[in-house]
C-alpha cells in the first residue's frame, strides 16, 4: 500500500475514532424517571442521576428540569433530560425528554402512558400492541429496572404511572416513518442497547424492518421501496391504490430491507431508485451510500461491452466521472442501459433474497422523477 493510502486511512480510522457516542431517547427517559421517582420516595432529586443500559454501561445525565406537585406528600414529580445523540445526526439530539412519575394504585405495576410528543400506536405489526404508547419493548425495560432500583432501595413495591413526553415530538415525527406505520401524536422511544453509535444506521434499518411488520400484519401482499422522495412520488403515480403503509423509505438500505424480507416475505416488492443507486445494487452492493459504496466504471465498461453498447459510450465510461454522464448519453444514443441496470438490479435483489417467495419489480427514474425503465415482477426459484 502506498503512503499516500495509508495517510488517508489513518485519517479516516483517525475521524471514525473522533466520532462522539451519545444516549437514546430511551436511555433518556428512563434517567429521567428514575430521578422523578427519587424525589417521590426520598424527598431529592438526584442530579446527575445513573441508570444502568442493557450492556453494563452506567452513563449519568444532568437535569435540565425538574418539577413537584404541591404538598408534603406529592402525588407526582417530573424531571427531564436533553438529549444528546452524540455524532448521529438524529432527529431528536437536543430534544428534552421529560417523564412524570405518579403514584398508581396498589398493585398497579408500572403503567406507561403517552405524553406530549411521543406517539401512540394504532396499526399491528409493531412491537407494542395497538393502543400503547409508543415505546418500544427494550426502552420499556430500562425504565422499569431504573425505577426498580429505586423501589427496592426504599422497600417499596413499584406501583407507579410512566408519562414519557418529548418537547417537539409531534413536529419531530412528521421527519420519521411513524405517520405511515400508524404511530400517530409524536415519536416512538426508541433504543435497544440506550447507546447512539454514530452514523450506524441501525434506527433506519429498524424503521424499515417495522413497515414491513405492518405491512405483514395487514395482510399487504405488494410493498414499494424507495431510494429517495423522487422515487416515491414515482412509486405512488404508478400505485396509486397502494395505502400509505405499504411505501417504504428505504433510502440506502437495500440489504437491510432485501434481507428482512427474505426472513420475512411479502409476495411482490416493487423497488425504485435512481440510475446510479440502483448501478450499485446491481453491482451487488447492499449499502447503497456514496461514503460506503463506489460506482464500479470497470464493470460497467465491460458490461456496455457485453451488450454491445455504442462505442462512444464505452469510451466515456472509461475516463466518466458521474453515472448521470453514461445515462444522458446512452439516452441520446438511444440506448437501453437504464433497462440492462434495471435487469442486473433486480437479479441482484433476487440473489440476496435467495429464493424467498418474492418477487421482484425495478423502476429506474432521472432526477426530474421521470421514469427510464422497468422491468416486472420475476421471482427466483429456490435452489
Amino acid at each position: 500500500m502506498s503512503e499516500t493510502a495509508n495517510s488517508t486511512n489513518g485519517k479516516k480510522q483517525a475521524t471514525k475514532a473522533a466520532l462522539r457516542t451519545g444516549w437514546t431517547t430511551g436511555a433518556c427517559a428512563a434517567a429521567a424517571a428514575k430521578a422523578a421517582y427519587a424525589r417521590l420516595l426520598t424527598g431529592q432529586f438526584p442530579d446527575p442521576v445513573s441508570i444502568t443500559l442493557p450492556r453494563g454501561d452506567t452513563p449519568a445525565f444532568a437535569l435540565a428540569y425538574e418539577a413537584v406537585a404541591e404538598g408534603n406528600n406529592p402525588c407526582w414529580a417530573e424531571a427531564a433530560i436533553v438529549k444528546d445523540a452524540g455524532d448521529d445526526p438524529d432527529v431528536t439530539h437536543g430534544a428534552l425528554i421529560q417523564t412524570r412519575i405518579e403514584r398508581g394504585a396498589e398493585g398497579c405495576g408500572l403503567v406507561f402512558v403517552a405524553g406530549e410528543g411521543v406517539g401512540t400506536v394504532t396499526r399491528a405489526g409493531l412491537p407494542v400492541e395497538v393502543g400503547e404508547p409508543a415505546i418500544n419493548p427494550v426502552p420499556r425495560r430500562i425504565i422499569e429496572k431504573a425505577l426498580t432500583e429505586v423501589a427496592k432501595a426504599h422497600n417499596q413495591r413499584l406501583d407507579v404511572i410512566a408519562t414519557i413526553s418529548i418537547a417537539g415530538g409531534a413536529e419531530l415525527a412528521l421527519k420519521t416513518m411513524n405517520p405511515r406505520l400508524g404511530i400517530i401524536g409524536g415519536l416512538s422511544v426508541l433504543g435497544t442497547t440506550g447507546i447512539v453509535r454514530p452514523f450506524s444506521c441501525a434506527s433506519w434499518i429498524a424503521s424499515i424492518h417495522r413497515g414491513v411488520d405492518v405491512a405483514r400484519a395487514a395482510g399487504l401482499n405488494h410493498v414499494a421501496a424507495a431510494t429517495g422522495a423522487t422515487s416515491e412520488d414515482c412509486l405512488r403515480e404508478q400505485y396509486p391504490q397502494l395505502p400509505e403503509y405499504a411505501y417504504l423509505d428505504m433510502g440506502d438500505f437495500a440489504g437491510g430491507l432485501l434481507k428482512y424480507l427474505r426472513a420475512h416475505p411479502v409476495p411482490k416488492l416493487t423497488v425504485a431508485g435512481g440510475i446510479a443507486k440502483l448501478t450499485k445494487l446491481a453491482q451487488g452492493a447492499m449499502d447503497l451510500h456514496s461514503a460506503r459504496s463506489t460506482l464500479d466504471f470497470v464493470w460497467l465498461g465491460k458490461l456496455l461491452s457485453q451488450c454491445d453498447a455504442p462505442l462512444e459510450l464505452q469510451e466515456l465510461c472509461q475516463n466518466a466521472n458521474t453515472m448521470k454522464q453514461l445515462s444522458d448519453m446512452a439516452l441520446s444514443c438511444d440506448f437501453p442501459l437504464a433497462a440492462i441496470i434495471a435487469q442486473k438490479a433486480q437479479a441482484s435483489a433476487l440473489d440476496i433474497l435467495r429464493g424467498a417467495p418474492v418477487a421482484v419489480e425495478v423502476i429506474v427514474v432521472d432526477r426530474a422523477g421521470q421514469q427510464l425503465a422497468q422491468v416486472p415482477f420475476a421471482q427466483k426459484a429456490k435452489t
